[in-house]
């Protein structure tokens, strides 16, 4: 469950980023948002082989 409070926490950051990026034109946001998709990334796929993991374990 950790995962899944890390990746909403990213999504929260990523919303910020993209709005400084998309709205305001700011670049080094866009730069953020970029590493933090690459985080979305790796923790939604951190979450995954856990689920998958769980459900082998029942």
């Amino acid at each position: 469950m950790d995962n899944f409070k890390m990746l909403k926490e990213l999504i929260a950051t990523a919303e910020k980023d993209a709005t400084a990026f998309y709205g305001k034109g700011n670049s080094a946001a866009g730069t953020r948002l970029r590493l933090t998709l690459q985080q979305i990334k790796v923790s939604a796929t951190a979450i995954r082989q856990e689920i998958a993991e769980k459900k082998r374990r029942k």
